[in-house]
């Protein structure tokens, strides 16, 4: 039996602040499996992960004061944990990582699979969410049927995405997940609390405008605005298994434990939430990837 050949996988990045988690468990997983990663930025200079993701320096109450600021506590608990920050360290030695595309330079028929991994912090993520260019690459791969995976924000990337042939975003008739209002509320009402002296905000890419309700810009009202139907946003329902883990905010996924992920899968379309669930996002779209390559239409080179 011919064995398919290895898959070309595209990440999208923004030129800072990504999640590390989301994008280098993914990217580690994929390249083990013997598949070939590439990265887009905007200007084609490597990007550069959230720092506070890496490090949790600046997620403490005193986390704007010059001295005490590189002490975490808080911050250790929030920061990307140990095996993601090794995956990610690994991921910037790559020579790939360091020479990455420029988003203009993007072809659908050059890849085969695209994941688009999230972050929050605005400061680079509005740019990644809102580039133009980006957003009509990820219409034109979806419109030809590829493999995607999309989490947290990523997903918001997808939903403003609109298909050349409809007008609508890609996402409308599709069933996907995003970072839910519970988990971005939470997120959100302890950094208010705890952080409030120096960056109250830093869990929320967008706030609201006046007179908009809470949580008109979340993640979750956005991309529910983009479906078909409200009920094609997909939360882990109330009698789901280890609904506890997975809900909380508390319990991270791993390779050997997939009780704290929630993903969804919608035909060649996979996506996830947050950091917590990405070792399952990417087994996930691991499979649709190589089912792809099975297919009998595809190339054998």
């Amino acid at each position: 039996m011919v064995q398919p050949r290895p898959a070309r996988v595209l990440m999208a990045l923004p030129a800072r602040d990504f999640d590390p988690s989301e994008a280098a468990v993914t990217w580690q997983l994929l390249t083990t499996a013997g598949h070939d990663v590439r990265f887009a930025t905007p200007d084609g200079a490597p990007a550069q992960a959230d720092p506070r993701m890496l490090s949790g320096v600046g997620l403490d109450l005193w986390g704007a004061m010059p001295l005490l600021r590189r002490l975490p506590l808080l911050g250790l608990a929030l920061r990307a944990n140990r095996t993601a920050r090794r995956a990610h360290a690994a991921m910037t030695r790559a020579p790939a990582y360091r020479a990455p595309l420029r988003y203009e330079a993007l072809r659908v028929g050059d890849f085969d699979g695209l994941v688009l991994p999230g972050g929050h912090w605005a400061r680079g993520m509005r740019a990644y969410l809102e580039d133009p260019v980006l957003q009509r690459f990820v219409a034109d791969w979806f419109d030809a049927e590829r493999p995607v995976g999309a989490v947290c924000h990523g997903v918001v990337l997808a939903a403003r995405s609109r298909s050349r042939a409809t007008g609508r975003s890609v996402l409308y008739g599709r069933r996907t997940t995003a970072l839910t209002w519970a988990l971005e509320r939470r997120a959100y009402r302890t950094m208010r609390w705890l952080g409030r002296v120096w960056d109250p905000a830093y869990y929320r890419t967008y706030l609201e405008a006046p007179g908009e309700p809470e949580g008109y810009r979340g993640v979750e009202a956005e991309v529910t605005r983009a479906l078909a139907a409200p009920a094609d946003f997909l939360d882990v329902p109330a009698d789901a298994p280890h609904r506890l883990h997975k809900t909380s905010g508390l319990f991270r996924d791993s390779d050997e434990d997939a009780r704290p992920a929630w993903v969804v899968r919608d035909r060649r379309y996979v996506s996830a939430r947050w950091p917590g669930d990405v070792h399952t996002f990417a087994r996930e779209f691991r499979k649709v990837l190589e089912q792809w390559l099975e297919r009998p239409e595809a190339p054998a080179d």
